[in-house]
């Protein structure tokens, strides 16, 4: 009879262990596409005075600030909630880096009580055609 117990409790920690990888995984995705959205906005945010200034090269520039006002942007209108974030640029590609703290299933069991934080990181450049 001991053993059967035994053997229902590793499945149980088993089907646990599986809902709560998932839930993780689902969370990183969400805060991975948050940020996606986030770079992407940023890479459109061209420097209009270097835009005027100089035209329309093989590549939109971008300035760090307008990186940052366009990443606040884009996350107040989504109404999504990060711990953390930040913009930065080399003047053609645009790196946004977001961070969340989620509480995910049978955190309780596998963590402690301890929330998880996942973290993504996204890139992109608004190229233009010649």
């Amino acid at each position: 009879m001991p053993f059967v117990l035994v053997c229902w409790l590793v499945a149980a920690l088993m089907a646990f262990g599986a809902i709560a990888a998932s839930d993780a995984f689902l969370e990183q995705q969400e805060v991975q596409a948050v940020c996606d959205g986030a770079a992407l906005a940023a890479a459109n945010q061209a420097d209009e005075a270097v835009l005027y200034a100089e035209g329309i090269g093989t590549e939109l520039p971008l300035t760090r600030a307008g990186a940052q006002a366009a990443v606040a942007d884009q996350l107040a209108d989504g109404g999504t909630l990060l711990d953390a974030w930040s913009a930065e640029t080399d003047g053609a590609e645009v790196t946004v880096r977001c961070t969340r703290q989620v509480e995910i299933a049978f955190g309780w069991l596998f963590l402690g009580g301890q929330s998880l934080e996942r973290t993504a990181v996204s890139s992109a450049r608004a190229p233009t055609a010649p």
